[in-house]
């Protein structure tokens, strides 16, 4: 990187105090967050006390206004309902976008700030976290090798005992209240599954059958289960918050072999002559019970400051960003259609009943 970048933060909550600025903050030749911008006034003064050199306002608009000029990008980390219209304000004033996930609440709206990145030439980058998991790390290590065959089915468990709460200061449970959210568990972490299932099976979703259900008072989803359908094979998907643990679990199976990941746990099937299967263990310290994963977001803001040096405005993680969308946005449609298969339109977001 040619020069340190300047960038204002728009939203301070939890994951913003805890992920982002921390990650900035060890970075110091690459960052320097100059700004803040939050509606709540008790956020404003949390992000005075963490960061006292930085200029502090009470919305986007009056950020945008009094420092587009003296800034690079803008880091989006409030609620999804906000995120498209941050980001086109942002691109508006000549400003990269860093967006927390979902990108956004619909599809067209995650293809709509595709458009306008690259209208505007600035680079238009997702949190993609869970990318830099070590542990996620490892199992690209072991599939870059080739060793396990052609990847065909994939699963992807996600277990929480209750929803990610926000700052006590404002709405801690917005993510269980669609207009704010967007959705529920399925919008909150389906990102990260979908992700991970576009990698790992080499290709994009053709089809998605859902079913969802809400144990809760409040007016979204806290379980979701999926198939999700590609070109090289399906992903099997559960996202619940109504577990008795926390953990990830998810299983890769390859013509050759398979890899089992229980949180940092990872053992590695390998087929071998005669049918005997060779198992090896290792483990990857992610410490996913750390919900704020400052150092994985030090590596994804690292990869968004190299986007901005090589002018890479629009690459691969925006447009499974604005994918990932897109079925989640299927999905609901499946699960309101009771689970009916929908078939994924590759150039626009309405779906269609497959079959």
């Amino acid at each position: 990187m040619t020069r340190r970048l300047k960038g204002a933060l728009v939203g301070f909550g939890f994951i913003a105090e805890k992920g982002h600025i921390p990650a900035y903050l060890s970075a110091p030749d690459a960052f320097e967050i100059v700004a803040v911008a939050d509606i709540c006034a008790a956020r404003r003064e949390k992000a005075r006390e963490v960061l006292p050199n930085a200029r502090i306002y009470s919305d986007t608009k009056q950020l945008l206004t009094a420092e587009a000029k003296n800034i690079d990008f803008v880091d989006i980390a409030t609620p999804p309902c906000d995120h498209a219209a941050i980001a086109h304000a942002a691109f508006e004033h000549g400003l990269h976008v860093f967006c927390e996930k979902p990108v956004a609440t619909s599809g067209a709206d995650a293809r709509s700030m595709i458009d306008h990145a690259t209208a505007s030439k600035r680079v238009f980058f997702p949190s993609h976290n869970y990318k830099h998991a070590p542990v996620i790390k490892a199992i690209r290590g072991v599939l870059e090798t080739g060793e396990l065959g052609a990847i065909h089915l994939v699963t992807l468990d996600t277990f929480r005992s209750t929803h990610a709460k926000g700052v006590a200061e404002w709405q801690p449970d917005w993510r269980r209240v669609r207009a704010t959210s967007g959705g529920g568990i399925a919008m909150d972490h389906g990102s990260h599954t979908f992700y991970l299932a576009f990698d790992w099976l080499g290709a994009m979703p053709t089809s998605i059958n859902a079913k969802m259900s809400n144990l809760s008072t409040f007016d979204t989803e806290d379980n979701f289960n999926c198939t999700v359908e590609f070109p090289t094979g399906i992903a099997v998907c559960q996202l619940t918050w109504n577990s008795g643990f926390r953990k990830v679990i998810y299983t890769i199976h390859g013509a050759n072999g398979a890899i089992k990941v229980e949180d940092d746990d990872i053992e590695i099937h390998r087929k071998r002559a005669g049918g005997k299967v060779d198992v090896e263990k290792m483990s990857a310290a992610s410490h996913w019970m750390d919900a704020s994963h400052a150092e994985w977001f030090k590596a994804l803001q690292i990869d968004f400051a190299r986007a901005i040096e090589t002018k890479q405005y629009v690459g691969k993680e925006a447009h499974d960003a604005a994918a990932c969308v897109q079925l989640i946005e299927t999905a609901y449609a499946s699960a309101r259609a009771d689970g009916r298969q929908m078939s994924l339109s590759s150039d626009r977001a309405s779906v269609v009943k497959a079959g």
